[in-house]
């Protein structure tokens, strides 16, 4: 084998696995590491509609002082949405207009919401302050994970809709 060939051959493997993420990236692939849902493979698929109760999606979060906050502390990984955040895979539980009131859990116009219990601390052992509580903003929504230790709209609230990436579906994956 010739030099050129061997560096040829050492450029194509180097460069295979980020054009296939690159390619995987552009068709709305993304996985998921984290336990607030299934763990592995998702897609996300565009949302041609209003949101629904029930909506499971990708969103960005916010810069905001929270999110910050959030990053600092290890709740957020880093990825490709502003301020190099990762998206959340979050179920859409409330829309604009509703009555949002945290205390044990999470009622929304008076129905608890199941699974949505309020832990005061991290799984550090960090307080961690709920959400005070109020209705859904326009343009916002409110979002949760069943997952115990989730962090969510307990704690940070509603968030703006227009970081919507577009729904979550599940391709290959699978709960540890």
């Amino acid at each position: 084998m010739t030099q050129r060939y061997r560096i040829a051959v050492v450029t194509a493997l180097f460069c295979l696995p980020i054009a296939l993420f690159v390619a995987a990236y552009g068709i709305g692939l993304r996985i998921n590491l984290t336990p607030s849902f299934p763990l592995g493979l998702w897609r996300i698929e565009a949302l041609n509609r209003t949101f629904r109760i029930g909506d499971r999606v990708f969103i960005c979060p916010p810069l905001s002082h929270e999110f910050r906050w959030a990053r600092e502390r290890g709740y957020l990984r880093r990825g490709l949405c502003p301020g190099w955040l990762s998206p959340l895979i979050k179920t859409v539980v409330a829309l604009p207009g509703q009555s949002i009131e945290i205390g044990a859990s999470v009622v929304i116009d008076g129905v608890n919401l199941q699974r949505s219990a309020v832990q005061p601390n991290d799984g550090s052992g960090r307080p961690i302050t709920p959400y005070a509580g109020g209705v859904v903003p326009p343009g916002f929504l409110f979002l949760h994970s069943p997952f115990k230790g989730s962090y969510d709209s307990r704690y940070f609230g509603p968030i703006p809709a227009d970081g919507v990436l577009g729904l979550a579906t599940p391709i290959l994956t699978f709960v540890p």
